[in-house]
Order: structure tokens, then sequence, then C-alpha cells
């Protein structure tokens, strides 16, 4: 009698679901583990052969080509830049019966960073560029990430049993140069494919050990604004500067004055940067210029702080011109660039769905906090054109265990993102975050 009630129970379970869930992650390991060589052979190519923004001819056709070979419908050259020049742009849709439709999306392009991590499969790569030739590097992990976008595409071809709705894989380009989500906005992304319901990504993270992920609700990635400052004031001669008004003078002191923007003029629990990345002027030692020019690099995360910010560089540019003399026709100029991108907050329910999956996937004792950072990139752009779908980017673990537990205890150096010595570890972090985003994207289309 005992028996037959125990496997009552079984039975019972496997229908209500109870059980299946860790059933199906079970095969989800299997699968993985039958693949993992092949992705992780698929990801140093990649990191080898990197291709700079726009300019991912190669790297777009290895994606559409795999996603082919999977049954997708793909759609590639998909996206046009604000100059009217096509984008390298991929689009995958693998329809499975009716349910909500789920976009995931991956960035393409490298970076100008000469690498110098020692790898066997350290990039090569060199172009020449205008003012002299540059080392080209997957510096940001996006070979990474599209490894993980091609393991999850093939493991929901796998399960379509396990789910119901449509998957949209999204293969942008230009995310470091902030064009390539624009640009595939701007083509007609959600008009021409299946409108999204949730759309969801990985980023890789050096500040956590590969085979863990991270997660956090509300703002993940700061809002980057780059801001240009003429300060035009009347030059001289260096030896007779009481006839001028030195522009040299005024931007110093406003390079000093804008430090109290964060210091003094905003809450100090809400992050914010401004950062004044370059400042040129004059020609010669003994020769007072008429102009000079600073750029900035501004860092939000809401968009209230934002618009606070950027008032307060004008207000403290224009009053210190003032205080020094200039007069109306010669005010600073203060230009805000056009291709800003606000900062990148994750949907709170949405956030906790995929938290839930990620728990799920590799377990709760490998899902750490996630941190908001100041850096920024695009993907905030697809939550701001009609449908505004939900939006969730995620933590990917890439630094090795051994190095990480180092820098924790012993306050070494790990290189991030960026870095010329950024080196993930390929085989647990492809792992980890094949099984996160698989299960994430099954849960989201579930039948």
């Amino acid at each position: 009698m005992k028996l037959r009630h125990a496997l009552l129970f079984v039975a019972a379970s496997f229908l209500t679901g109870s059980v299946l869930p860790a059933f199906a992650q079970s095969k989800l390991d299997e699968k993985i583990d039958s693949n993992i060589n092949d992705w992780v052979g698929t990801y140093k190519y990649l990191h080898e052969h990197p291709e700079l923004s726009t300019e991912e001819k190669e790297t777009s056709a290895l994606v559409a080509s795999q996603l082919r070979k999977f049954g997708y419908e793909v759609t590639d050259h998909f996206g046009v830049y604000q100059d009217g020049k096509a984008a390298y742009g991929v689009v995958a849709v693998l329809r499975n019966g009716p349910g909500p439709t789920l976009y995931i999306r991956t960035e393409l392009d490298g970076l100008p960073v000469t690498e110098n991590t020692g790898l066997p499969y350290a990039s090569k790569v060199r172009e020449k560029r205008p003012n002299g030739e540059v080392g080209v590097m997957h510096a940001c992990g996006h070979d990474l990430h599209m490894t993980v976008l091609v393991g999850t595409a093939k493991m929901m071809e796998e399960t379509k049993d396990q789910w119901s709705g449509t998957l949209v894989l999204i293969g942008q380009p230009a995310e470091e140069t902030v064009g390539g989500a624009a640009a595939m906005l701007r083509a007609g992304l959600y008009t021409k494919f299946p409108k999204p319901d949730y759309v969801i990504a990985l980023h890789d993270s050096a500040v956590l050990p590969a085979g863990t992920v991270g997660w956090h609700s509300g703002p993940m990635l700061a809002g980057a604004d780059s801001v240009d400052i003429t300060i035009r004031g009347y030059g001289g001669h260096g030896a007779m500067p009481n006839i001028t008004k030195d522009p040299i003078v005024i931007g110093a002191e406003l390079v000093m004055m804008l430090q109290t923007i964060v210091s003094r003029e905003s809450d100090p629990l809400l992050p914010t940067v401004v950062t004044v990345g370059s400042f040129h002027a004059g020609t010669k030692h003994n020769i007072i210029p008429d102009e000079a020019h600073l750029q900035l690099t501004v860092r939000t995360m809401t968009p209230a702080q934002r618009e606070k910010v950027l008032a307060e560089i004008k207000q403290m540019t224009d009053g210190i011109a003032q205080a020094a003399g200039i007069p109306a026709e010669r005010a600073p100029i203060v230009e805000v660039a056009s291709d800003n991108v606000p900062a990148t907050i994750n949907d709170p329910a949405l956030t906790q769905r995929v938290a839930a999956s990620l728990e799920k996937a590799i377990g709760p004792e490998n899902v750490r906090p996630g941190v908001p950072i100041m850096a920024s990139e695009d993907f905030s752009l697809f939550a701001l054109q009609d449908p505004k779908p939900p939006i969730s980017m995620f933590w990917l673990g890439a630094t090795d265990p051994v190095k990480w537990k180092e820098a924790q205890e012993k306050g070494t150096r790990l290189p991030g993102p960026h870095s010329s010595e950024f080196a993930p570890l390929p085989e647990p972090a492809i792992r980890a975050g094949v099984k996160a985003m698989t299960t994430a994207a099954t849960d989201l289309l579930h039948k």
C-alpha cells in the first residue's frame, strides 16, 4: 500500500509540475554537457577575431549562420544608423505556438584595445585608422555574451515541448558606440517583427566569479551624456593678462567648481558622476588664447537627476564666465550630444521573475546581489519605444574563482571590462550563462 501511494504521489507531482522542473533542469544539464566543448570553441574563435563597432560583418555572419542552423527565421544586415549607413544587426525568430513574445539581446562589437592577456587565443587583430594602427579586442566580453546566446538558442529549440510563445534573438551591433540599438529600432525592429512582451539580456562581470550570476531590481547601469563646453574669452600676450579675458583660468575654475555638483548639490545616496575628460586650449607659452574647450562625461541613474545635473553644469559655466567679466555676446557655449543613452532600469516585476529562474537554474548559493555601476550602454533604449516593454539585465560572473577569492582576501587587482588584461574564464561562465538564460526564457514563455 505504501509503495502504491508513493507511486501515485510521484505521478500526481509530474502532472502538477512540482517534480518536472527538477527533471527538466537535469535534462538541460545533460544537453549543456554535450555541447560545452563546441561552445568554448565558438567563444575562443570570436575572441580571436573581434571586429569594431559598425564593422561586425564576419561576426554577424557567424551568429546568423548558427541561428539558421537551429531552425530560426533569420534576418541579417538589419538596422540603419543616423547617417543612413546600414548596420550588421541580426534578428532571429522562433515561433512555437501561442503565448508571449520574449526578446533576448546580445552585442556583437569589440573595442579598440590591444590585448595583453597572454592567452593562446588572444586577439592579434589590428586595424588602420587615420591617426595610426590600433589593436582590436573583445575587452568587454561580447564574445562571451554571443556564445551564451548561441547556446541558449540551441537549448530553446531542443526543448520546445517545455514552452510556448515566440522567441526573438537580437544580435546588436555598435553597442560600444551606443548606436546599434537605435539603428535597429530606427529600422522598425518592433514593427517588422513580433512585438516584445519582455526584453532580457546579460552582461559579464569581473567582480563575480565564473559560475555565478547577480541581479538587481531598478537602476542597473547609468545613463550617459557627453557635454562639450566652449569658453570664449579675449586672447592676447601672456605678459599682459590684464587686458585679456583668459579662458584657461575660467576653464580651470570651472573644472574645480563642477566637482561640487556631486559633492554639494546632489543627494549623497544618489549615484552621480561628472568627469572632465578633456581640456584643450592655447598653442604657445606666451599666448593667451581666445577659447578653451572642455569635454565632460556625465553619468546619472534617473531622468530627474540627469536634468538637474545638466542644468547645474550650464548654470555654473555661465555664472563663472559672468563673474570673470565675459560679456553676453561671448557667453560660453554648452552642447549636450544627441546620442546620449538613458539609465538601464530593470523592471522590478520582470526582474523578480528572472531572479527566481536564476536560483532555479544554478542554485541560490550561486546567485549574488547585483551591484549597479556607473558604466552605461544602450540596452535601455529597448524599453523606450512602443510598445515600451519591461526590460531586465543580469550579471554573469566571468572571473576565475581562484583569482576572485584572492582578490577578496588580499585585495589583488582584478582586470575588468575595457582592460587590455580582461580574460573571462570561458567554460564555467558559458555553462552558467546558458543554463540561467535558458531557464529564464523557458519560465517567461511557460505553457
